[in-house]
């Protein structure tokens, strides 16, 4: 059976939605656009190289 006084005791809160939201901002996170945009970057330089 469950001690639930127990697992109060236990129990820690999880980041407050702001507290998250700070520490996923304050990443340099690499998205896919970030991704296609240097991936068409580096293709156009490479053109020009060509040409």
């Amino acid at each position: 059976m469950i001690d639930y006084e127990e697992e109060l005791k236990k129990f820690e809160p999880c980041l407050d939605v702001t507290d998250a939201e700070g520490a996923i901002y304050e990443r340099e996170l690499t998205d896919i656009l970030d991704v296609l945009q240097e991936v068409l970057r580096e293709a156009k330089s490479s053109r020009r190289v060509r040409q």
